[in-house]
């Protein structure tokens, strides 16, 4: 007790005023200009505005999803709009293979990576769960297990370029949300595996960050058609969506929330996990792991 009362209050002091300060460096467009930049999901709704913000700063920009015809209208655009260079792999991320191929091929492209933007989600609707165990398999391997593949591709380009991933969340990875039982499992997934990563890079100095992006409903016609006639809420717009992620990515922030309500920020991203986070750290013994 007399250890709580003595050490509680500045440690708390500390996290209270990392949460509401840190965030506040500028962002720059300039940031980008130059940078190797891979988005997925990027032929349509945020993916392809984020291509467009990249582009825009005079990022290079390799551009993936399934359709080819898309990201190829994608990747004009990319050029008019003012990229360094633009370029579109299409293929599926419930093939590990090509997940891990698209990096390396990504990569040749542009002679190395900076930022590695993971976006792309599989199909699906809102229901109650029925026991579908193929719908959750394919939920876990798309929006998390290729997730992992992707960044085990690309972190050696990234240790060389002191670069970012950036993994793009949901609410429904932070809070219980009903009809979304297998989306939510491969959300929490991200949540779990990219934080403790994020946490390891810190202990063994590796200067990858990490990025997570926590949205709310955003208004694209995948979100807005699943939600039709369940959820009235407003929608936050996809445009600025983008440029807030892109802006967390690039500032290396741990945590980007984007919603319509000012609540989710201070309820889902209280630092009282992060206080139990560094206390937790303190009884590890990771000397042979920071050594090797």
């Amino acid at each position: 007790m007399a250890f709580m009362k003595k050490y509680l209050p500045p440690i708390l002091g500390f996290f209270l005023a990392y949460y509401y300060y840190s965030a506040n460096e500028e962002f720059r467009p300039e940031m980008l200009q130059g940078k190797r930049v891979i988005v997925t999901g990027a032929s349509k709704g945020i993916g392809e505005q984020m291509a467009y913000h990249l582009a825009k700063m005079g990022a290079h920009v390799v551009v993936t999803a399934r359709s080819k015809e898309t990201l190829k209208k994608v990747v004009s655009h990319c050029l008019e709009l003012g990229a360094a260079s633009a370029h579109y792999i299409a293929g599926s991320m419930e093939n590990m293979t090509f997940a891990e191929q698209f990096v390396a091929q990504a990569g040749k492209l542009m002679g190395g990576l900076d930022m590695l933007i993971l976006n792309h989600i599989t199909n699906t609707s809102m229901n109650l769960f029925s026991g579908d165990i193929h719908l959750v398999r394919r939920s876990m391997e798309v929006n998390f297990l290729s997730y992992v593949v992707l960044s085990v591709a690309a972190l050696p380009m990234l240790k060389q370029s002191n670069g970012s991933i950036v993994v793009v969340s949901s609410k429904a990875g932070k809070m219980a949300s009903p009809l979304v039982a297998p989306y939510s499992a491969s959300k929490f997934a991200l949540d779990g595996f990219f934080s403790s990563v994020r946490m390891e890079h810190s202990v063994t100095k590796v200067n990858v960050s990490i990025t997570l992006c926590i949205l709310g409903l955003i208004n694209t016609d995948t979100a807005m058609k699943a939600v039709s006639g369940i959820i009235n809420i407003d929608a936050s717009p996809k445009e600025e969506c983008a440029l807030e992620i892109i802006k967390g990515g690039a500032l290396r922030q741990e945590e980007v929330y984007y919603d319509n309500s000012v609540w989710t920020d201070f309820l889902l991203g209280n630092p009282g996990r992060k206080i139990l986070e560094f206390l937790s750290l303190r009884s590890y013994s990771l000397d042979k792991f920071i050594n090797n």
